[in-house]
């Protein structure tokens, strides 16, 4: 598989999953949580919400891409006359 900045898709898995677990942790009442991702430890509360979904939109793309879906790759464009 295509693998982008040496990211395989196992560990874009991975860090999708620990995101999506802090967001359902502070969903579910939690004021903080903490997130271990690539060899960092972070602790995250309720504050860090926005950072918490734009790291999940992050790596689902990641994954996307890395699993080869839904894609799109433009080569060159020829504008209308």
């Amino acid at each position: 598989m295509f693998e982008e900045n040496g990211i395989t898709l196992a560990q874009a898995k991975t860090a999708l999953a620990a995101w999506m677990t802090a967001d359902a942790a502070l969903a579910s009442g939690a004021q903080s949580t903490r997130i271990s991702t690539g060899g960092t430890d972070r602790q995250l509360t309720r504050t860090d919400a926005a950072e918490i979904r734009k790291n999940i939109e992050f790596w689902d793309t990641k994954v996307r891409q890395l699993a080869g879906g839904n894609t799109i790759r433009i080569f060159g464009v020829i504008p209308p006359c």
